[in-house]
């Protein structure tokens, strides 16, 4: 440059370049620093009040979480995200064990809605990815169904058609159904995989569980139509949750009824609690388990699914002596563990009381035998009266032993004395209908005698409500048999003066 040109504007440009590359590198450490902000938001702690921060805050969303579409429905973002947490952590779904697989899944899907700025009409952030969570880790609206309090029954006839029952009888069809046939395949889908089990074409038909107390039963294509997709029961029972005074105030037993119950188990005298589907009987059977003394043991027996708990603890420490064991069914016979064989090991563990979850088959012979041994043996079986009972019993023995009937009939009333029968009624209560003793005589024959009875005198309509009009009564004393089997067992003669005393009085 000459000596009196004039000086160009360069210096000026460096520094303004070097302002613009400030500026560049501060907009990247900001960048940085909302970059780690976004990873922040993965961790589940932080989802609720940044989402809710992101969608406020309109310049930080703009360059974070600006969805790049607005028209997406939930069930492709749903099948987006399945896809993409299948092909990268597909372990988080199928393997329920690992250490905080809840709170990663949660993180795996918001970093995917966040890189891909997807959103939802009608949804915010944190909406969107509980939703998901919920659809892909749990089981849709359904979820607070299965762990609701009070509901001890989903039924699924068809994609679109969910009832519920509840535990006073109400029988609520859902306003929510699923997206499609496949959806609610899918749903039922994830519940089954907790037991192992596999619901596909090859295999329609299954039975499983969802955790100790939640029992599914599912049908599937081609057992079920196309346009239905699936058809399912969900039994939820929680028996250790009733009282005494439950079953009082609702009606479905007496106080003297529950209280000779109770000593009949605590005396080691077998109990069969008879009833069809949603009869009460296993909540009957739960509650009687919860008055056993703590110095008798327990040996539980149950197919696939634990409904009972019956460990108590005092001061972090067991109080009681119970063993609980679970049926396996498996495809190998050498693998498969059955009533049968748990039976045969209960006489190993020396218990004071069996309990055998409910006959369906040929365990019923060997828990007969079992109850013929002098273990007193508590179980349940589908039959419609008390006397219908033993010969329920005498069809399922056998399955397993080729026996007359008359010689089957003389084990089965040796082998239970007591049968409780409940029932669900019209209006949707349950009711302990009768307590029958079979009293077996000199000569060998024998004597049903009704203990207690359900005695219904009139059913009417009022203002579109079934009206029933009825009373618990005691009708007939203990044999003498009976009582000579209790006082051996331990029962105070004073108390079973009392029983009989009661009667004659009433």
């Amino acid at each position: 440059m000459k000596f009196g040109q004039k000086r160009g504007n360069c210096i000026f440009r460096k520094n303004k370049e070097n302002e613009n590359e400030e500026q560049e590198k501060q907009l990247k450490e900001k960048a940085i620093v909302i970059e780690e902000r976004a990873a922040n938001l993965v961790d589940s702690q932080k989802v609720n009040t940044e989402v809710r921060d992101l969608s406020a805050k309109k310049n930080t969303h703009s360059l974070f979480f600006a969805p790049e579409s607005e028209g997406k429905d939930f069930s492709t973002v749903l099948k987006e995200v399945q896809e993409y947490i299948s092909e990268n952590y597909a372990e988080l779904i199928t393997d329920s064990s690992l250490e905080d697989a809840k709170e990663q899944m949660k993180r795996y899907i918001s970093k995917f809605i966040m890189e891909n700025r997807i959103a939802v009409k009608g949804m915010n952030g944190n909406e969107l990815i509980e939703a998901l969570y919920t659809e892909m880790a749990e089981y849709g609206f359904l979820t607070k169904y299965i762990f609701g309090k009070g509901i001890e029954e989903i039924n699924i006839n068809s994609w679109q058609d969910i009832e519920v029952q509840y535990s006073d009888g109400r029988n609520v069809k859902l306003d929510e159904q699923f997206d499609s046939p496949e959806h609610a395949i899918n749903v039922v889908r994830r519940m089954l995989h907790v037991s192992g089990m596999v619901l596909d074409n090859a295999s329609p038909s299954v039975l499983g569980h969802l955790s100790k107390n939640i029992r599914i039963a599912a049908l599937k294509t081609p057992i079920v139509d196309e346009d239905v997709g699936i058809a399912a029961s969900i039994r939820i029972v929680n028996p250790q949750s009733m009282k005494k005074e439950d079953f009082i105030q609702a009606g479905t037993a007496t106080d003297k009824m529950l209280d000779f119950l109770s000593y009949l188990i605590r005396y080691g005298i077998s109990v069969c609690v008879a009833g069809a589907t949603s009869s009460g009987k296993t909540t009957v059977l739960g509650w009687l388990l919860t008055t056993i003394p703590e110095n008798k043991r327990i040996y539980t027996i149950e197919n696939g699914s634990r409904e009972l708990d019956l460990t108590r603890f005092q001061n972090g420490k067991v109080t009681n002596s119970v063993i609980h064991t679970l049926t396996r069914d498996s495809d190998i016979e050498s693998q498969r563990i059955d009533q049968i064989k748990l039976l045969d090991m209960a006489l190993r563990f020396n218990p004071d009381i069996a309990v055998v979850g409910e006959m369906r088959g040929a365990e019923a012979n060997a828990a007969q035998e079992a109850a013929r041994t002098g273990i007193a043996v508590l179980t349940t079986i589908h039959a419609n009266s008390c006397e219908a009972t033993y010969r329920r019993m005498i069809s399922l023995c056998k399955r397993a032993v080729d026996m007359s009937d008359e010689t089957l009939m003389q084990y089965v009333t040796e082998a239970y004395p007591i049968i409780v029968f409940c029932k669900q009624l019209e209006n949707k209560q349950r009711r302990m209908m009768e307590i029958m003793e079979c009293e077996i005589l000199p000569d060998g024959t024998r004597n049903y005698r009704v203990l207690f009875q359900y005695v219904i005198t009139e059913n009417r309509m009022e203002n579109g409500e079934f009206i029933i009009e009825a009373q618990h009564e005691q009708r007939e004393p203990i044999s003498e048999s009976l009582s000579k089997r209790l006082l051996e067992n331990g029962m105070p003669l004073a108390m079973i003066e009392s029983l009989k005393r009661e009667v004659e009085s009433a």
